[in-house]
């Protein structure tokens, strides 16, 4: 993995989110690319008749303002050399404007191979963006995203859920996740949960024996449980056995599959999850 993507607002949780980045990355090779994105103070001029706003487009108001800026750009360059002095390869990356929007253009710029970021469940950007940008970004980045939820601390990742409906092949995905696993030294486990609110499609053989074929997966690591709804069965079943982290694939679906068949869990997913949510892209 050559560089990973972490969007902070200097939260509690932007330290999680570093702290999942450190475990994933490979310190000769993989780079840091800490990304800030700076929304400028507007001041509120809807006042009632008659009042002022003292500074205004004044000498006063354009210092104050100069002087935030270069105070979270110091705090940018700060964490970042932090993150430098402890062996890591790192790049600070200033954006003014939306967090969705820096995200997006530093994917471009920069292409990375992973994004993590952290939720912080308290009113941070993340939480402003759900259901519309965040949402957008976990789902249709161009490169996995990894949803860091409030309240986690991160110290390793060894016991993986991979969720899945076997409805579709997810061979590419899987290859993905196995070298992943391979560096992280985790165990895995794929996880079916049957749900009257999720009808099965295509039958399960044709995918399971072609993903046992491939990747020499034992009966041991194919778990199929039932729950009256599969986001409910999937963090029971991450629950009981203390998994660290769950993975999931997300792809284009058509609007008979999105709003009628199969509605997606992953996204749902992004918003509930209470463990770090990998997300990787179908195709």
């Amino acid at each position: 993995m050559n560089r990973i993507l972490i969007p902070i607002d200097f939260s509690e949780n932007a330290e999680h989110a570093l702290a999942a980045a450190k475990i994933i990355a490979e310190k000769e090779q993989t780079e840091l690319l800490i990304l800030h994105a700076y929304q400028p103070y507007i001041a509120d001029v809807n006042l009632t008749p008659g009042s002022v706003v003292p500074g205004i487009g004044g000498s006063d108001f354009l210092t104050m303002t100069n002087e935030l800026e270069d105070e979270f750009r110091k705090r940018l360059d700060s964490f970042a050399e932090n993150v430098a002095a402890e062996g890591y390869k790192t790049q600070a990356i200033w954006a003014l404007g939306s967090i969705h929007s820096a995200i997006e253009d530093a994917a471009e710029t920069y292409s990375p191979d992973l994004i993590v970021m952290g939720r912080t469940g308290e009113g941070g950007f993340l939480d402003k963006l759900v259901g519309s940008s965040a949402t957008q970004i976990a789902l249709h980045a161009k490169c996995p995203v990894m949803i860091i939820p409030p309240h986690i601390n991160p110290g390793k990742f060894s016991k993986v859920v991979y969720a899945t409906q076997f409805e579709y092949d997810e061979s590419d995905v899987l290859k993905e996740v196995f070298v992943l696993m391979n560096h992280l030294g985790a165990n895995l486990t794929l996880l079916k949960v049957k749900s009257d609110s999720q009808p099965d499609i295509q039958p399960d053989n044709q995918y399971v024996t072609e993903i046992r074929r491939q990747f020499a997966v034992t009966d041991e690591q194919i778990v199929v449980r039932e729950s009256r709804h599969v986001l409910e069965g999937i963090e029971d079943y991450c629950d009981e056995v203390k998994a660290d982290l769950v993975i999931m694939s997300a792809r284009e679906r058509s609007f008979i599959e999105e709003f009628l068949i199969n509605p997606s869990v992953t996204k749902r997913l992004i918003v509930d999850t209470h463990i770090p949510l990998l997300v990787f892209h179908i195709k």
